[in-house]
């Protein structure tokens, strides 16, 4: 058995080995399974696989969801499997498993991808180049384009979400989840809401989105040129407004003087503004960007609901707010997307 994580997932390694059999690489060699990453409780947990000198990446729910919609493995394989062939750069699907008897709950199997995640820390090759800055973020808008550009009635992805209506259901539908576990009153919560209802734009045209695009969830090379080697994490991954997903990519974006929407500090010496960014999307995605603070204000509020579902629930189990690593985030993604809606922060 592998090593539990604090959210107190393991995998049984001897089920896994004879459910994959000989449909990967190394079978007959022994199975070893080893926890990537912090536990965090929050999104999917991974898992690094090694069999006759093959690796791959195994990734399950997390032991405690904040919605029954949350890690969800079989979105995430579908999407994956529809990129086949197109530019958007993602880990090749290997196997999906949709029952629980295997290891207590679905999985899916995917090729490893060689990088870094820049969410983690950029490396110093990068962080002291500003032209290699740059050219990252510019990577990151670019995949972005890449993602929308993909025709995904015909990568067979009709039915996977609800475009229709999609952006008159986003206030209701996080505010919804947030009463579910409310535990506290939140700045700005009331503000926002009145000003999303009220500033809603016109739908761009309907894409698929990932729903979590950061630096925190793509890879990078580890060498020149700098470029995306992966989009990771699409169990959040929807059909809807693909503006969404560059606003809240630049709403997370910091910029001297600035303090982070989660207290990170400015981007590195080289880093393009958000407007600079937001040209680049504009024009090579030839979509509409000009209500794009209400995108950067709805991501956060988005963020700020499923995050604070975190901190209810230790809230709930006795962790005092001063060690409570939740505690601060909610109220200061709240604040920042009211400073995006009164154009405060440009």
């Amino acid at each position: 058995m592998s090593s539990l994580g604090r959210d107190e997932i393991d995998i049984d390694v001897v089920a896994l080995d004879e459910w994959i059999g000989d449909r990967l690489p190394g079978a007959g060699a022994p199975l070893g399974a080893w926890r990537m990453g912090e536990a965090t409780g929050i999104g999917n947990a991974l898992f690094l696989l090694e069999r006759g000198g093959h690796r791959f990446v195994l990734r399950r729910p997390p032991a405690v969801k904040n919605h029954p919609t949350a890690a969800d493995t079989s979105r995430e394989w579908r999407i994956l499997c529809a990129l086949d062939g197109t530019p958007v750069p993602h880990p090749r699907p290997r196997l999906y498993c949709d029952s629980d008897e295997v290891l207590g709950s679905p999985f899916l199997v995917m090729d490893l991808v060689e990088g870094f995640t820049p969410g983690a820390g950029i490396p110093a090759w990068i962080e002291s180049d500003p032209s290699a800055v740059h050219d990252l973020a510019t990577a990151y808008v670019d995949g972005l384009v890449a993602l929308a550009t993909v025709d995904w009635r015909a990568a067979g992805l009709d039915g996977l979400g609800k475009p229709d209506g999609f952006l008159e259901r986003q206030v209701a539908r996080w505010r919804g989840q947030l009463d579910g576990y409310r535990v506290r009153e939140l700045p700005e919560e009331r503000f926002l809401c009145e000003w999303l209802e009220a500033h809603r734009p016109a739908m761009s045209p309907a894409a698929i989105m990932h729903g979590d695009y950061s630096p925190f969830n793509v890879m990078v090379a580890d060498e020149r040129p700098v470029r995306l080697t992966a989009i990771i994490d699409w169990d959040t991954g929807t059909i809807g407004d693909p503006l969404l997903d560059i606003g809240h990519l630049l709403a997370r974006w910091v910029e001297p003087g600035e303090v982070g929407p989660l207290g990170n500090a400015p981007e590195p010496r080289g880093a393009p503004t958000r407007r600079e960014m937001a040209a680049r999307y504009e024009h090579a995605s030839g979509r509409d960007l000009s209500a794009l603070a209400y995108y950067e204000a709805l991501s956060l509020f988005k963020l700020g609901v499923i995050l604070e579902g975190s901190y209810a629930r230790a809230r709930r189990a006795g962790v005092p707010d001063g060690e409570n690593r939740m505690t601060d985030n909610a109220p200061m993604l709240f604040t920042v997307a009211a400073q995006f809606a009164r154009g405060e922060r440009i």
